[in-house]
């Protein structure tokens, strides 16, 4: 770990997804050109690429390759933006800034945001079908599975709905954890096990890198819920406070900031001793899993 270099890392492996994603998203000169500068606007305004990274860093982890895996990773990073583009709506969650720009209903207007984060969705599993021309068909059946059950009521639309049905509201512990597991948690342990599933992994290796990614994927939401309270819009590229402003069932809402703390670092040390039977081919996802509780932004 002490030799492992994280920010080059991620600077490779961002920049492969990043050339990807400009390859495989509409020109903005094809018609109709206002959606395809939508969909390329929200999809390339930056952003930390976690989830296609770690489609990247679980194929590697079970000895397969980032180029085996990048459609996959990049259809992921697809529905995350599309994700964002609705969430952001007047509808949900009327917010005006992401990323340190306006949202997509801000700069293009509703009606194009909406059919932005329609054809981004509908495209990420365009991309993962063509993920056969460099992984065998049975996986990338498999995957499909994983990612649409990740991103349906199963996963984060459903989780999405009742953070929605919840704002305003006491909701038990229960209830938040559902909300947390299922927004935000699901992709991100499926972005997780997609890369290995295409990779060839073992079973036992798919149960350990679940394991991790389920652990990591609440982190994840309990960071940026604590970010929503104490964080600095200049490095968060989004407004704060705006939980508590629309009555969000959050972690510091229910438990308290340090409580949340100290449940982050719980689940970072679980998801670090899940990787364990990995080996060093695991060290990446060692490490992203400490960026995601220790980050800033």
């Amino acid at each position: 770990m002490n030799t492992f270099d994280l920010h080059q890392y991620l600077h490779e492996r961002v920049r492969l997804v990043n050339d990807a994603l400009a390859r495989y998203l509409p020109d903005e000169s094809e018609r109709p050109q206002a959606l395809h500068q939508a969909m390329r606007y929200s999809t390339m305004s930056g952003g930390k690429r976690l989830r296609p990274v770690l489609v990247i860093a679980g194929a590697e982890a079970v000895g397969g390759r980032a180029e085996t895996v990048l459609p996959t990773a990049c259809a992921i990073e697809l529905i995350h933006t599309f994700s964002l583009i609705h969430d952001d709506l007047p509808a949900i969650d009327n917010d005006t800034l992401r990323r340190g720009r306006p949202t997509c209903h801000v700069q293009f207007g509703e009606a194009t945001a909406i059919l932005a984060g329609d054809a981004l969705f509908a495209s990420a599993f365009e991309l993962i079908a063509r993920n056969a021309e460099t992984a065998p068909p049975d996986r990338v059946v498999q995957v499909l599975r994983l990612v649409a059950e990740a991103s349906g009521t199963r996963g984060m639309v459903g989780g999405q709905m009742v953070d929605i049905e919840s704002e305003g509201k006491q909701v038990d512990a229960e209830t938040l954890e559902y909300i947390h597991r299922h927004k935000t948690a699901a992709l991100i342990r499926a972005s997780v096990v997609a890369g290995a599933i295409l990779a060839g992994a073992q079973e036992w290796q798919i149960d350990a890198l679940s394991r991790y990614g389920e652990r990591i994927g609440l982190a994840f939401q309990i960071v940026d819920d604590l970010l929503n309270v104490t964080g600095d819009p200049q490095k968060t590229g989004k407004a704060v406070g705006t939980d508590a402003a629309r009555g969000k069932a959050t972690y510091p809402a229910l438990f308290g900031v340090e409580a949340s703390r100290q449940r982050a670092h719980a689940l970072l040390k679980e998801a670090i001793e899940a990787l364990a039977p990995l080996g060093e081919r695991a060290t990446p996802l060692r490490a992203l899993a400490t960026l995601i509780v220790e980050r800033e932004g």
